[in-house]
């Protein structure tokens, strides 16, 4: 029998190649025309949500009753980490020379790097937003703090009006990204009003970090400030009549810190506080 010409070779290879790809992809689901990234933009391509399963479950936590302050504390920490890792994902870099050790350890080997060539402020609002500071300083160390205090007060005719009282930003804008950072985006309206104060201020790209959004608010930010980025761990359907989120987590700076409302704010009025002075004057005397 005369041996197998080089091309009945050739062609039996290619048959045996388009059998083992036929067998292959019976046995294999096609693989899909797009991978999908952990973060949707359900609300445009500014807005994203996660959808990641660890996050999910740190939000269990960080929304039940039975989580103290301390594991509320270190919750917040680690979901705002994640967050802001995926917020800062569009900053600028510049390269620059470094020097890598080699493995005797006396070598050093030239290389270049990378740094961030955007400036970057942390807009924490008062008071909430302060357990988000020490993560994202974790994130982008240099990055500037400066404070907005707000509050809501009920209006006579039942609407929540985002109420100032404490800022420091300083005169001067040197600024070319700043992340305004506050765990809940309720009727949204806080959050408009410190966008404003930025725009104002004259900062160039706005991004907004926060746990929980409800469907409405973030409508509303997106609404008034259609061109502010924002990153969310989830959106709660339901926004009940008081303007609180639903299911929500409760009061965020209350567990936060481990204080009531009630025994905090009847201090704080002039008139109560005066009213306060006197009574134990009285018993004093």
């Amino acid at each position: 029998m005369s041996p197998p010409s080089a091309n009945n070779m050739e062609e039996e290879k290619k048959a045996d190649e388009v059998a083992t790809t036929t067998a292959t992809t019976e046995l294999l689901p096609s693989s899909p025309a797009k991978v999908l990234a952990n973060f949707v933009a359900p609300y445009g391509p500014n807005v994203h949500v996660s959808k990641h399963p660890v996050l999910s479950h740190k939000l269990s936590i960080l929304r039940s009753s039975s989580t103290s302050p301390s594991s509320f504390r270190q919750a917040l920490r680690e979901i705002t980490f994640h967050l802001g890792y995926e917020a800062t994902s569009t900053l600028s870099t510049k390269e620059i020379p470094i020097t890598v050790p080699g493995t005797s350890h006396m070598d050093h080997i030239d290389a270049t790097g990378s740094k961030l060539s955007d400036k970057v402020a942390l807009i924490p609002i008062l008071r909430s937003g302060l357990g988000m500071v020490d993560p994202m300083l974790e994130l982008v160390g240099n990055a500037t703090v400066h404070h907005i205090g707000m509050y809501r007060s009920k209006q006579c005719d039942g609407t929540l009006m985002p109420v100032q009282y404490y800022n420091r930003l300083p005169k001067t804008c040197d600024v070319d990204v700043a992340y305004v950072m506050d765990p809940l985006i309720a009727t949204s309206a806080t959050i408009i009003s410190v966008v404003s104060i930025l725009k104002r201020w004259g900062v160039p790209e706005i991004h907004v970090v926060s746990v929980i959004a409800s469907k409405v608010g973030l409508s509303e930010l997106l609404k008034y400030h259609p061109d502010v980025k924002v990153t969310i761990g989830t959106v709660d359907e339901t926004l009940s009549e008081d303007g609180n989120l639903v299911p929500g987590l409760g009061d965020a700076g209350d567990r936060l810190f481990g204080t009531n409302e009630e025994d905090d704010e009847h201090l704080v009025h002039p008139s109560k506080r005066k009213r306060t002075m006197s009574m134990a004057s009285e018993i004093e005397s």
